[in-house]
Order: C-alpha cells, then structure tokens, then sequence
C-alpha cells in the first residue's frame, strides 16, 4: 500500500442538476439536489484511496457545521484528515449539472489553505512516497517537498513560483486560468502535463508524450472533478514506480470512471 498525501483545499459543494442553464431574470426547478465534500485535494484524496492508497489529507476548514461534515465525509471515504481549523466560514461552491454531464460551477467565500505552520502532524510527509498540492503557502510546500515525489496543481499559484522545484505540474487546457499559470511555472516544474478531456492530452519536459482519453465507464452523468480524478490517478501511478505513459493512462481511467459518477468521488 503506498502512503500519498495531498496537501490542499476542500469545498462543501450543493449539486443541483437542471434540464439547462437558467437565463438571465428566470426562475428554474431542480430535484435530486445534494451535497458533497469536494474540491481539487478532497477529489484527488478520495480517488487516491479508492486506488488503494494510505492517504494522508492537510487542509484547513472552517470551525463550522459545514467544515466538520466535511472532515466527516472525507473520514468515511477512506481518507486520514489532518484539519487546521479556522475561524473564517469554509468555502462553499455551487454546482449546475446539467444533461451530458457538463458542470457550470460559482464558488462562495475564501479558499482557506493549510499553511506549513499550523500544528498538524506534517512529519507523516518526511519519506511518503508521494504528495499531491493544491494549496497551501511556501512553508507548506516545503514540508510536501519531504516526499519522493511532488505533482501539483496550477491552482497552487504563488506558491508554486517561490517554493522548491516540483516534479508534475497537472493542468487543464480547457482552463484558461490554469493554462496561464501553468505557463508562469514552466520553469519550476520538470514535467508539464496538459489534459484535453476527450482529447487525451500529452506531456512534456525531461521527456514528452501523449496519451488518448479512456472511454466513459458508462452513462455520462457529471464531468465535475474529472480533471482531479485524472490527477490522482496520475499521482498514484509514478508515486508506486510506473512509467509516465502508464501513469497518464491511469490518470485517462480514472477521470473516465469519474464521468460515469453523480457529483464528486
């Protein structure tokens, strides 16, 4: 069983499916709404543990209902919960599903972040065999530099431009803010890998590559956490000692496994 952590951001995201998107001044009706823990590092850490992973999760929540469903939610899933809480509301979103699976999200409030000198147990890092990021400051990211292996999100931002140098850096072509940043961080990463949905995507850095997307494990139902679900897999794979093209066609299943599911892993 490998030990991956993420160190990153949760969001306590309502799924509200709707035959289309609402115009602008109407009034829509929804059923079957519900309510998920999620975001980029509480997707990647349950993905991570649903491939068999011993997960370790830093992340920070608010001292609130929402935050200890989360924390909850997370625990159940399989994930070992390192919590910093916060006196400031935890992050919400919003997420639009409608027919064929696409996902119109809005975020509401601050994404909080776990920083490298809040009291959580940080040596569970010091030789993990791998470490996804998705938030955190420049002190957290060092101590996720204590792992064998580091692969990150874009969303990691400035943190990303001062901290250490990285081995991944996952994004979404589709993302134009992510494709941008990624750009910025091409010199702190010594892989760039760009994911293009249903046209697979490539790598490029110490070595380059491409691979094709997966087929959807069935009915297309919600592309929400599609591109984390990738990323988890991919973390998965080169963190237990596989080539990167087997890593990216993991990555392929699991965010085609993820399509096939209703909100997120």
């Amino acid at each position: 069983m490998p030990r991956i952590a993420v160190v990153g951001h949760v969001e306590w995201v309502d799924f509200i499916p709707v035959s289309r998107l609402p115009r602008q001044g109407e009034v829509v009706h929804a059923e079957g709404a519900f309510a998920r823990a999620a975001g980029g590092g509480g997707v990647v850490a349950v993905v991570l543990a649903e491939l068999g992973a011993e997960v370790d999760f830093f992340c920070a929540l608010g001292d609130d209902p929402l935050g200890h469903a989360a924390a909850g939610q997370l625990a159940e899933r399989g994930v070992d919960v390192h919590v910093a809480w916060r006196a400031q509301p935890t992050r919400r979103a919003l997420t639009l599903l409608e027919h064929g699976g696409e996902r119109t999200i809005v975020t509401l409030g601050e994404r909080l972040e776990p920083l490298g000198a809040d009291d959580l147990e940080w040596g569970r890092l010091d030789g993990a065999d791998g470490v996804y990021f998705t938030a955190g400051d420049a002190a957290a990211l060092r101590r996720a530099r204590q792992a064998k292996l580091v692969v990150a999100s874009p969303r990691g931002r400035a943190t990303l431009q001062d901290g250490p140098v990285i081995d991944a850096l996952v994004f979404s072509a589709r993302d134009h803010d992510e494709s941008e940043w990624a750009r910025r961080l091409t010199a702190r990463t010594r892989l760039l890998v760009e994911t293009r949905g249903f046209g697979g995507g490539f790598w490029r850095g110490e070595s380059e590559g491409s691979w094709s997307a997966a087929p959807p494990a069935g009915e297309t139902k919600d592309a929400y956490g599609c591109g984390d679900s990738f990323a988890a897999g991919f973390t998965f794979a080169l963190a237990t000692g596989e080539p990167i093209a087997e890593a990216a066609a993991l990555g392929a299943r699991c965010g085609a496994r993820c399509l096939a599911r209703a909100g997120a892993p």
